[in-house]
């Protein structure tokens, strides 16, 4: 592994200057990487070094192999309370090989990019299938894909890594001076920010004829602010709704970042002194930068066919879906349709080809609220009886093996005409909900709670005070029956996150979720600041 990582921070050093950072940064860079480090493509000689390897494969017995050379690439840059406490740059190169023998796969890796230690690591995965193809009681049957040549790349349009740390740290500066000069009554302010930028570039080749470069580029903006009030003793927070993209560093450029800082900071105090929530049944209108994660552990997780085979356990369990639902559960009302797609614009997950090399692709999950796709790779697409894979294998890393993951998982925008307000106009009695926050799920993605950012009362069809300690229950098809609206495309935002954890060894994977405000109709809302004053006491009494 070729790996270098700059991380200074302020409580070591003091906060960082700006003034000759990049210099500075660029100096040490050339130290340890002393070819420039160049991102590019693989040369014609990595290249022929993956044919080597994968003809070696087949010497040894393997009825597959795959090999992924790969490059990741990450940047970030820390500020709390207007200094800058810290940059990081950091980049990983290797070679990971996967094999078939015996009806078994064999994984292993190495940072070394040469012919010796490229069969070594053959050699290492040949040993592994065999060992494992003792414990196998079913060969494994990749469903087929088509040699392809190709190469796909994120369409961006500013090169985040072209941007200089210090463009970077003073873009984040420039927006803490704008926070301080909102008025908080004289509490205090506290804000950190982050702004990371990620690339992964991996060449992928496999025994049955392809051939596929890929570039992938993300950005990862953050910003959370917290108000306190040392006469109460209490705090509030409120993290800004920009979430991270499959983009260019446009996406930070274009962000309306300035806005809602000064927001942000209006909410936060607000919060303090806002009313707590009465504990009942409300219908409940989930803005984007909150439904996407419920979609996520609701929808995305429990329609993972891992999962719902038992395969998989790790991060919240399994799945209350059984292989038999499939076409045959009613998952919600007919305003759900939910769309697993990993060709689309600006999200996370986007990309050309999985890690099995299948084209990435655009289908449902749920239509008119029923069941009627799941999510497979290679190896499961015929556990269900399909001809093909729906492409969802991906590793974090060259020295990962790559499994099932999740894609973007989306909500399709309601066909009828419907902006956020005419949704609030048409609420009765209701609480309008924004950001994500906390929330609990069980083992089988059925039962769960969710709380959000910022919460308001809705009266009569109009938005009224916030309200704070919001948090609503549900059990996952009970909740998505009772989506009774679903706001148009105008409407329509990308949620996402940069780390779902899944597996052991754990690996993240970026994904995202788009929707449009929707509403659900009589949902229990419980009061978090009542209900955790109980706890101290013993159960929580949830019937109340």
């Amino acid at each position: 592994m070729h790996r270098r990582v700059f991380l200074k921070g302020a409580l070591a050093g003091g906060a960082l200057a700006l003034t000759g950072l990049d210099a500075r940064l660029a100096s040490a860079a050339s130290l340890l990487r002393p070819d420039g480090g160049a991102l590019t493509k693989p040369s014609a000689d990595q290249q022929a070094l993956a044919d080597t390897l994968l003809a070696y494969a087949k010497s040894q017995g393997a009825t597959y192999a795959d090999v992924r050379i790969s490059r990741y690439a990450s940047q970030s840059v820390g500020v709390r309370d207007s200094v800058v406490t810290g940059v990081s740059d950091s980049d990983s190169f290797g070679l990971g090989v996967r094999v078939i023998k015996s009806g078994t796969w064999g994984f292993s890796a190495t940072q070394m990019v040469n012919e010796t230690n490229g069969k070594r690591a053959v050699d290492e995965a040949v040993q592994m299938a065999e060992a494992n193809s003792k414990l196998q009681s079913i060969p494994l049957d990749l469903a087929p894909v088509d040699a392809v040549t190709a190469e796909w790349k994120t369409p961006i349009k500013k090169n985040p890594f072209d941007v200089s740390f210090k463009e970077r740290a003073e873009f984040l500066l420039s927006m803490h001076a704008l926070a301080k000069g909102v008025d908080v009554g004289g509490k205090k302010l506290f804000i950190n920010s982050h702004l990371s930028s990620v690339r992964e570039e991996k060449y992928f080749a496999s025994t049955d004829g392809s051939k596929i470069w890929q570039e992938v580029t993300r950005v990862d903006p953050s910003t959370h602010i917290t108000i306190a009030d040392r006469a109460k003793g209490e705090f509030a927070s409120r993290a800004l709704f920009v979430l991270p993209q499959g983009r260019g560093y446009e996406y930070v450029e274009a962000y309306p970042y300035k806005e809602e800082i000064a927001q942000a900071v209006a909410e936060a105090t607000q919060k303090l002194s806002a009313r707590s929530v009465e504990p009942g049944k409300y219908d409940l209108i989930l803005h984007p930068t909150h439904l996407w994660l419920t979609i996520h552990e609701s929808i995305g997780h429990p329609t993972e066919l891992d999962r719902i085979m038992g395969y998989e356990a790790n991060f919240a369990g399994t799945s209350f879906v059984k292989k038999d639902d499939l076409n045959s559960l009613t998952y919600g009302s007919d305003n759900v349709n939910i769309v697993a797609d990993r060709t689309q614009d600006g999200a996370l997950a986007t990309v050309g080809f999985d890690d099995d090399g299948v084209p990435s692709q655009s289908y449902d999950l749920i239509r008119e609220g029923e069941l009627v796709g799941l999510q497979t790779t290679r190896e499961q697409a015929k556990m269900i009886g399909e001809a093909r894979s729906r492409g969802q294998s991906y590793a974090q890393g060259w020295w990962s093996v790559p499994f099932q993951r999740m894609p973007n998982v989306s909500l399709k925008p309601g066909k009828t005409k419907r902006s956020l307000n005419d949704l609030i106009a048409d609420t009765d009695s209701g609480i309008l909900i924004k950001g994500n926050s906390s929330y609990s799920i069980d083992h089988q993605r059925y039962n769960f709670q969710f709380t959000g950012q910022v919460a308001y009362e809705i009266k009569g069809g109009k938005l009224g005070d916030m309200l704070r300690d919001v948090a609503y229950q549900a059990n996952t098809r009970d909740f998505w029956k009772r989506c009774d609206s679903v706001c148009d495309q105008s409407e329509y935002m990308l949620g996402g996150a940069m780390n779902d954890g899944k597996g052991e060894p754990m690996q993240s994977n970026p994904v995202s979720h788009g929707c449009a405000p929707a509403r659900f109709s009589r949902i229990a809302v419980i009061n978090t600041k009542s209900q955790s004053a109980k706890a101290r006491s013993g159960m929580i009494d949830y019937e109340e």
